[in-house]
């Protein structure tokens, strides 16, 4: 798809901006907003975990499957979006195992949203700006993060319990009535399907970077306990490294770095591995914070990185469906990690677990660089 002209790119990044944090903000506030929920309720926390756990199912399924479809039909990321604010709209009248069904539907029908946005954004640019437009949607994607759970907490505690899901649905919706204005994701013009499976290592490096961030996020609380450090910290240094990600992505779409976009992305998971590794080591709160700091900057380049990679590869109308899989991919590495980490912080404690996260991540690097063949780009 062609770069637009003028004047006409400056208002179309404008309503994607706008598309980007009403599809993306709900996806960030849900599995909070569904503890809360669950708190609520006579299942208490339990229900609200499994809630949780149903949603990032969800969001795999319905990225594997849908964004694979992605291309294929205009009315597609906008009709998932209105159904996920169905959904969320329903949650706070439903119980029981219509919950958790209907969680399902929230997670999955929204879940191309991601790949279909980030496509539409770098068709919106010039091919040299591409590094530029990723760097700076990883920013916004950061500080979407950021806010989305002080939100949440806000909301169920000073409102109600339920509001944060009516919330994610009129963002939803909003989303997706400002994105019948954005051009469409470019459409499948030849088979592709094996052109999205042989770049399986680009989608390996998505599932290494998420195993390692669900290792941390999900252990820091129990870290710091085990530290004898206040677990009030927690929510400060996830915000710290929220920031720090944020500064990453700003710094790497500054210039061009050194070495193919491949190498890079690699290299830097294992800067990031290692940085996360040194949190179990370096003393109180300040190392922990130094630690993040340094993994934040790191995260960033490889998550431009990767998504430049797969423009690289791949043909210009796989790009949608190409992010979508390495969503999914992420949503798997996320899931992974933490089932393992839940396991290894009871066995051992949580700095084992943490260790054990970072040596899953190059485990898997490992495999995505032995893995590398060169994916023919179709034309």
């Amino acid at each position: 798809m062609a770069a637009l002209p003028g004047p006409a790119v400056s208002r179309a990044l404008r309503l994607w901006g706008l598309v980007a944090v009403g599809s993306r903000m709900p996806v960030a506030m849900a599995p909070l907003a569904l503890v809360f929920l669950g708190r609520s309720t006579p299942g208490g926390y339990v229900l609200g975990a499994a809630a949780a756990a149903v949603y990032v199912v969800g969001e795999i399924a319905g990225s594997a499957v849908l964004g694979a479809r992605l291309g294929r039909s205009r009315r597609q990321l906008p009709a998932g979006m209105v159904v996920a604010a169905l959904a969320f709209a329903v949650l706070p009248f439903v119980h029981g195992p219509l919950l958790l069904a209907v969680v399902f539907v929230a997670g999955a029908a929204p879940a191309a949203a991601p790949g279909g946005t980030r496509a539409i954004l770098t068709s919106l640019v010039p091919e040299e700006k591409a590094a530029r437009a990723l760097s700076a949607e990883a920013v916004l994607s950061q500080v979407i993060w950021a806010g989305a759970p002080a939100l949440v907490v806000f909301l169920a505690l000073q409102v109600h319990p339920g509001v944060p899901l009516l919330v994610a649905t009129v963002l939803f919706v909003a989303g997706a009535v400002v994105l019948r204005w954005l051009p469409a994701p470019e459409p499948v013009t030849a088979p592709i399907s094996r052109s999205l499976w042989r770049a399986w290592p680009i989608y390996l490096t998505s599932t290494a970077a998420n195993a390692l961030f669900a290792a941390i996020e999900l252990m820091l609380p129990a870290m710091l306990e085990q530290r004898r450090i206040p677990v009030g910290w927690a929510g400060p240094l996830l915000a710290w490294f929220a920031l720090a990600c944020a500064g990453g992505a700003l710094l790497y779409g500054l210039r061009t770095w050194p070495g193919s976009l491949r190498a890079q992305c690699l290299v830097l998971l294992v800067c990031m591995s290692c940085s996360i590794a040194l949190t179990v080591f370096l003393p109180g709160v300040a190392g922990i914070a130094a630690g993040l700091l340094v993994a934040g900057l790191f995260q960033s380049g490889a998550m431009v990185s990767r998504s430049l990679t797969l423009r690289e590869r791949l043909p210009s109308y796989a790009h949608a469906p190409a992010y979508s899989l390495m969503y999914a991919a992420a949503g798997v590495g996320y899931s992974t990690s933490a089932g393992v980490s839940a396991v290894a912080v009871e066995v051992f404690n949580a700095s084992v677990a943490v260790l054990l996260g970072v040596a899953i991540t190059l485990v898997i690097v490992v495999v995505s660089a032995v893995g590398e063949r060169p994916v023919v780009k179709a034309t």
